[in-house]
């Protein structure tokens, strides 16, 4: 039996290795390769044409998500599972828009892995059950894509006038967009804001 070719994508990289070595006991599961940056994950793919794609929702250069769509152009066969220690609803909703098959949390069995990528290699989508749940009562992100985009470039204190100039925006409309994100979110100011659609799994 040729076994189940996976990409591995993982910033830390004592975590990407304990977890090759994991998948390393299974029989019908090949590790082909391991990229620590998320914006590494098409070019690997198109190298080695995996089966399925491991990719943990944090990770410089692209997120997970940000990745998992670029990999949908570069690999379409590809099945993806996203891993990640961030339970949040959110981005549930985010990566199933994204086209992955696999969504499960890293404190999942180190069996349920394994299980994960053989059922998503037949075609199957496997979802964590109580994150779906989770999902399923959370509703969806009430932020705008540019509401989103203005607020992930509020970032690390930058000014009204950086972040227009980052977005081609006046300054008006930029004023606008993170009043709009701190009334969705129930927020006392943008900082906050950014904060709890972090923690929602929104950006």
């Amino acid at each position: 039996m040729t076994p189940i070719r996976v990409l591995l994508a993982e910033d830390q990289a004592m975590i990407r290795e304990a977890l090759a070595a994991l998948l390393s006991f299974e029989d019908d599961i090949e590790v082909v390769a391991q990229v620590g940056r998320g914006d590494e994950v098409a070019a690997a793919a198109r190298a080695v044409s995996p089966d399925v794609a491991l990719l943990d929702i944090e990770m410089p250069g692209l997120d997970g998500l940000a990745a998992a769509a670029e990999l949908r152009q570069a690999s379409p066969g590809t099945r993806i599972v996203i891993l990640t220690t961030f339970g949040r609803p959110g981005y549930l909703r985010r990566a199933m828009e994204s086209g992955v098959s696999g969504f499960i949390v890293k404190d999942s069995p180190a069996d349920k892995l394994a299980q994960t990528i053989r059922q998503v290699r037949k075609g199957h989508k496997v979802i964590d059950p109580d994150l779906a749940a989770a999902a399923l009562t959370g509703g969806a992100s009430p932020l705008t894509p540019r509401e989103r985009d203005v607020l992930t470039a509020s970032q690390d204190g930058a000014t009204i006038a950086e972040i227009a100039a980052a977005l081609c925006l006046s300054e008006g409309t930029v004023r606008n967009y993170l009043s709009a994100c701190i009334q969705k979110t129930g927020a006392r100011n943008r900082t906050e804001a950014l904060r709890l659609a972090q923690e929602r799994g929104w950006l």
